[in-house]
């Protein structure tokens, strides 16, 4: 008689989350074969309900730059819970919220004076998009190809690539895009001065860690001005240390007219988002008392999201993480160099503070160009997802690729990272890398890996 393996505590989770919230998800987990469950998550590391541990080099897309459960940020909301105080009074000013505005405000700088509290980028997207028409009386707005804005309508609207936005029906009319990095063509369109807004992420994540020339920002910021087009920068992915300073903007000597901020802002632990304005952009949507309430959120300011934003300022500063992100990302990168030089399908390491990118290339040897080219027919993520899968079972490594450029690896490990764990994934990825040159078990995985997505289909 045979004897059924019992059910497991990733088993029971899987079958609730795949009979209660998205079937799909649960069976691209089991293609990838990254389908388990975690018992502890700290720093850096991650631990598995059978006691395997994984190293995140992705950070939740960059929301863990302090780490997983920083225990500073976890004892700042049990003593705000302990408190008893006004969590979501709805009726009352929020101290907190005027605290942490303050704070976000001189660090990001410029004119850069008011907060508008949210729960998510996206819906600091929408905000900005209603406080850009507010402000300047116009309806267009214009935007970058490859961005990844959110997956809101509104946001939705500002992106390029049809995967995100197909049958979703008709969004968001009067929606321009510019190709990322071509002034004269963003001077063409400003020019009509049609647009309230130019929305664009001051590096590019996924749309492959593009990383602008010096001048572009300072160039896109003088065009608006000019033709009286407010700059939006979203640094969603990028704020909070991430780059080296408080803001990706910083490394470009620009002053935005509004700045949206969240995945880091809270430490992983709530959900919250903000958006940085000028007095002039506030002062035109909270124009009257009659106005005073146009535009809010129910989890706007809660006192768990402000208390937790506070609590994660103090770690990034008083660690000093931002100078940490440099000075290892730029050994990341070395790392990733030396190990992967010799590799013809390694076509560029590249990026800014601890936020790499690994760009991987078709080959040229027939031996390897066939194989690649089948299976990006199958579907262009292939390569990328089974990169991705390889290194989480084969290596204990959490990464991804980026959403709108499946030839690069998105390498973001919290800024906590110290450097055996650089050389871990170093070494990790190299071998991996190694292992798709030689042929063979790389590319019968890709093909094993492919067959199970086509009859999950």
């Amino acid at each position: 008689m045979a004897i059924s393996a019992p059910v497991t505590q990733a088993d029971e989770a899987s079958r609730l989350y795949e009979k209660f919230v998205n079937p799909q998800w649960v069976k691209l987990l089991d293609v990838l074969q990254m389908n388990v469950q975690y018992a502890r998550c700290v720093g850096c590391e991650l631990v598995t309900t059978d006691g395997r541990r994984m190293l995140d080099f992705n950070s939740g897309y960059c929301v863990h730059n302090a780490g997983h459960n920083h225990p500073k940020i976890k004892a700042a909301l049990r003593a705000e819970l302990d408190g008893d105080g006004p969590a979501m009074l709805q009726s009352n000013v929020s101290e907190l919220a005027g605290v942490l505005g303050a704070r976000l405000c001189e660090r990001a700088g410029g004119v850069l004076t008011k907060a508008f509290f949210a729960s998510s980028g996206s819906e600091g997207i929408e905000a900005a998009i209603k406080f850009a028409r507010a402000h300047t009386g116009r309806s267009a707005m214009l935007s970058a190809t490859g961005s990844f804005h959110g997956l809101t309508c509104g946001a939705l609207s500002l992106m390029s690539d049809r995967f995100w936005k197909d049958g979703f029906g008709p969004l968001l009319p009067d929606v321009e895009m510019v190709a990322f990095g071509a002034l004269e063509e963003l001077a063409k369109k400003l020019a009509s001065r049609r647009f309230a807004a130019f929305v664009v992420e001051p590096i590019q994540v996924e749309g492959g860690l593009r990383i602008p020339n010096a001048d572009y920002l300072r160039g896109a910021q003088e065009l608006c001005r000019r033709y009286g087009t407010l700059l939006v920068l979203d640094e969603v992915q990028t704020a909070f240390y991430r780059t080296g300073p408080f803001l990706a903007a910083h490394h470009f000597g620009v002053e935005p007219d509004m700045v949206v901020l969240a995945k880091a802002l809270s430490g992983g632990l709530i959900p919250v988002g903000a958006v940085l304005m000028s007095d002039a952009v506030c002062n035109s949507v909270y124009s009257s008392l009659r106005r005073a309430i146009v535009h809010t959120s129910t989890y706007s300011e809660n006192s768990l999201a402000m208390r937790a934003g506070l609590a994660t300022l103090d770690v990034l500063e008083e660690q000093r993480l931002g100078e940490r992100a440099t000075a290892m990302g730029e050994k990341l990168r070395a790392l990733l160099r030396e190990r992967l030089s010799d590799y013809e399908m390694v076509r560029e390491v590249r990026g800014v503070g601890m936020l790499t990118g690994v760009e991987f290339q078709a080959p040229k040897r027939l031996r390897l160009r066939v194989p690649f080219e089948a299976f990006a027919r199958i579907h262009p993520a292939m390569f990328g997802q089974v990169l991705v899968m390889r290194l989480f079972r084969d290596k204990g490594i959490l990464t991804q690729i980026c959403g709108n450029a499946f030839m690069v690896l998105k390498v973001a490990p919290p800024l906590i990272v110290e450097e055996r764990h650089l050389r871990e994934f170093a070494a990790a990825l190299g071998d991996i890398v190694d292992l798709m040159h030689s042929g063979g078990g790389f590319w019968s995985e890709a093909l094993g890996m492919a067959r199970r997505a086509i009859g999950s289909i």
